[in-house]
């Protein structure tokens, strides 16, 4: 049931973290995958990892916050595997801890341009052809902080509420065309960006921290004919870092 064979996925951010985890998932699952970030040398890294599982992969280097190029990424995943069944919405830029009152406008423009509304025209531009075809699976990458604010975290916290409320509304537009739209809230999980943004040395400092191959799944079961079922929701996936254990 968690077969994506003959299906078509695109992962933004894919280059690291959750969504490397989540192209390679999708690859060993058996889908054409289409995975974008703007370095290509690890794009070309991802691609190869796919197409060594027997996958079919195009990487396309892409800036999330430009809408130009969320255009040429559309045009040539489209152009490569025609329509695209699967789309996942992971780039996102972390910050570390800043106040509001501190907090550069550019780089709040910047957070919101590519967590937000990047992931809002990509989506756009792909929904059509899932429209056309009565099918289609999209799954926005949140996280805890999409649950609640916290001090010095606030354009982060934004978008990923925002990415939320986005899923219900989509979901709500798009259902009678038959096509689910999810999002994922993962509690702390050991990415590049985490570590960065935190200046941890990850897992080897913090046990609670999950590994980005449990998000995967997630991804993986909802990007397959198993969720049927599940539409319009935002799955916690927490792990050891859920408030329940204090």
């Amino acid at each position: 049931m968690t077969s994506l064979t003959g299906k078509t996925a695109l992962v933004t951010g894919a280059s690291k973290g959750i969504g490397k985890a989540i192209a390679l998932a999708f690859g060993e699952a058996g889908a054409n995958v289409i995975a974008t970030a703007r370095t290509k040398s690890e794009i070309d890294e991802v691609t190869s990892a796919i197409k060594a599982s027997g996958s079919n992969a195009l990487g396309v280097i892409a800036d999330l916050g430009v809408e130009s190029e969320i255009s040429d990424l559309a045009e040539a995943a489209e152009n490569e595997f025609g329509c695209v069944d699967i789309l996942v919405n992971n780039a996102a830029i972390i910050h570390g801890r800043i106040t509001v009152a501190d907090f550069d406008p550019d780089l709040w423009r910047d957070v919101l341009n590519v967590n937000l509304t990047g992931a809002f025209l990509i989506t756009q531009k792909l929904l059509p052809c899932m429209v056309e075809r009565g099918s289609g699976k999209i799954i926005n990458i949140s996280s805890i902080g999409g649950r609640t604010g916290g001090a010095g975290r606030s354009a982060y916290r934004v978008t990923k509420s925002g990415l939320i409320s986005f899923t219900e509304s989509l979901a709500a537009e798009v259902y009678q065309h038959g096509i689910n739209v999810n999002a994922i809230c993962p509690g702390g999980t050991d990415t590049e960006g985490f570590r960065s943004a935190f200046n941890t040395a990850g897992r080897s400092e913090n046990p609670k921290l999950m590994d980005p191959a449990e998000i995967a799944e997630v991804a993986l079961f909802l990007a397959s004919d198993a969720s049927s079922a599940v539409t319009g929701t935002a799955i916690d996936s927490f792990g050891s870092s859920n408030p329940l254990f204090g």
